[in-house]
């Protein structure tokens, strides 16, 4: 993979940005140029086209990213960190990037936005969300109106969930009308993720190699840290995508349903969503019951009373890519999304195996996993894995 040589950007404009212990110094001017660098990186790259809310492969023209060393999801991560740690007097300057020509631009504008929960920018968002052409930007632009939270809000949300021809949009309509008739804001923590995010941590997993310990929260507040099963079981981490995707919550049903053999072969098994903790709390049913497309039947009920393993909360994807993840690798149902992935984690603590998706469907069924497990061959490749040379032995198998 090439190497990518970026700026460093130090937040400004807060008194000081705490981080895990870290204080950013911030100075007072200049915020419209550093802005001005980021966006320029972004326009500069040459994304992997999208269209109706999903990402082709610019070679296959088929769904997802086949080369697993692409560098989209990097520039875009990168993109959000650094605008963040400049924080909110970046706003201007990312108001404006919302008319941008560029989509790419007008995204992450957004979604900075939302996150830093800057209310200057809500009518700006909600023009978006009522006259974008992009489903992606819309989708995008919704999310960050129910993280602002503005009262005066609802009607556009309420506008979106009625008539925009995206279920896409109207489904991040339907919860962001949710969580701002309820309060429900960005935890204290979702902006600091993405502000510590560092880039020498990210693609650190290597099959044989000791797995790169990490602790996450899952959707009560308990956090759990990967030490803390050496010596006692294995690990199966599983990220998902969200609970707008019908593959994860089939994964799920799997779950719930195989229960007793995991308890037999003794692994402790986490699902990962790099998400906030509101996102992650819908998708195991202890919010709101959203109307699915995919599905007529509730799953709240289900997983209220059936989940048994812990559902954790990997805000900016942090974790997600230091194992190779890679948040925001692809669009999936008009949302910038990690790659699917299946991580299993010997007792001693190694990584036995260690595979990344190519598209939303691409990566081992449970029952697959289940198998693996069992015969400690761990070897599996996808038979719709979508081919890229640089991809020789990417399932990082032993």
């Amino acid at each position: 993979m090439k190497t990518l040589h970026w700026l460093v950007l130090l937040p400004i404009g807060l008194a000081s940005l705490h981080l895990g212990g870290m204080s950013f110094a911030q100075s007072a001017g200049g915020s419209d140029d550093r802005v001005d660098i980021v966006l320029a990186r972004l326009r500069a790259h040459a994304f992997h086209p999208v269209r109706e809310g999903m990402t082709f492969d610019r070679t296959l023209d088929q769904r997802g990213v086949a080369n697993l060393a692409d560098d989209d999801w990097r520039v875009r991560t990168l993109a959000v960190r650094d605008l963040i740690r400049l924080g909110p007097p970046s706003a201007p300057a990312l108001i404006r990037a919302l008319n941008d020509p560029n989509p790419h631009l007008r995204q992450v504008s957004a979604m900075v936005l939302g996150i830093l929960q800057i209310a200057a920018s809500a009518a700006p968002l909600a023009a978006r969300l009522e006259s974008d052409d992009d489903w992606v930007v819309r989708s995008q632009a919704a999310v960050a109106l129910g993280q602002i939270g503005e009262a005066s809000l609802l009607l556009a949300l309420k506008k979106g969930l009625a008539s925009d021809p995206s279920r896409d949009v109207q489904h991040q309509c339907e919860l962001a009308i949710y969580a701002l008739e309820r309060g429900i804001h960005p935890s204290p923590e979702f902006a600091a993720a993405y502000a510590a995010l560092d880039e020498s941590r990210f693609d650190q997993v290597r099959v044989g190699a000791t797995a790169p310990d990490f602790a996450l929260p899952d959707t009560e507040g308990r956090v759990w840290r990967l030490a803390d099963f050496r010596g006692k079981s294995d690990v199966l981490l599983i990220w998902v995508f969200a609970d707008w995707c019908p593959v994860c919550h089939h994964e799920f049903h799997d779950l719930i349903a195989l229960k007793d053999e995991f308890a037999r072969q003794g692994v402790q098994v986490f699902t990962i969503e790099c998400h906030d903790t509101f996102p992650a709390r819908v998708m195991v049913g202890k919010e709101l019951e959203p109307h699915y497309w995919f599905s007529k039947s509730s799953f709240k009920k289900d997983y209220t009373e059936k989940i048994w393993w812990p559902h954790l909360v990997d805000r900016a994807g942090a974790v997600g890519a230091t194992y190779g993840v890679q948040p925001m690798a692809f669009v999936v149902h008009s949302e910038w999304i990690n790659r699917p992935a299946t991580v299993i984690v010997d007792k001693d603590g190694v990584v036995r195996f260690a595979y990344a998706g190519t598209f939303w469907g691409d990566r081992p069924s449970i029952k697959e996993t289940i198998d693996l497990l069992r015969s400690r061959h761990f070897a599996y490749t996808n038979p719709k894995r979508l081919p890229h040379p640089a991809n020789a032995g990417s399932a990082r198998r032993e």
